[in-house]
């Protein structure tokens, strides 16, 4: 009888401590700061590297200004744009990228990008599809 005297009060005791825990409410804050200042757009996954020209396709850039990727779209909502993703580094592009702050060159159109290879549809928010361009 004691041992069940016992574990009855070393379950009240165990219930009480729990009801009385104070409930801690969740505190975000998410700083995504400023975009990345690339001359050809950056890519949508973090650490947000300037991507390399012919990553992007035209549909990206509206009178020469990237639209953004990642925390920073600021495209239409439903937007598909293509890409080459063989100049991701997911997919093994080790090649030169573009350093943040540097200028466009002027040879390279952002309205229509030479010899453009799109592979893969994007949203701009690091959602990926098919579709060949």
């Amino acid at each position: 009888m004691k041992g069940f005297k016992f574990v009855a009060l070393a379950t009240f005791v165990g219930c009480a401590m729990i009801a009385t825990v104070p409930k801690a409410p969740a505190q975000i804050a998410v700083e995504i700061g400023v975009a990345p200042e690339c001359p050809y757009g950056y890519y949508d996954a973090a650490p947000y590297e300037c991507a390399p020209y012919g990553y992007y396709g035209p549909e990206w850039f509206t009178g020469g200004v990237f639209l953004g990727a990642g925390p920073w779209f600021h495209g239409p909502d439903g937007f598909r744009g293509h890409v080459n993703n063989r100049f991701h580094p997911e997919h093994g592009y080790s090649g030169p990228k573009p350093q943040r702050g540097e200028k466009a060159q002027p040879s390279n159109r952002l309205d229509k990008v030479a010899h453009f290879k799109g592979n893969e549809v994007r949203d701009g928010r690091g959602h990926a599809g098919g579709g060949k361009h």
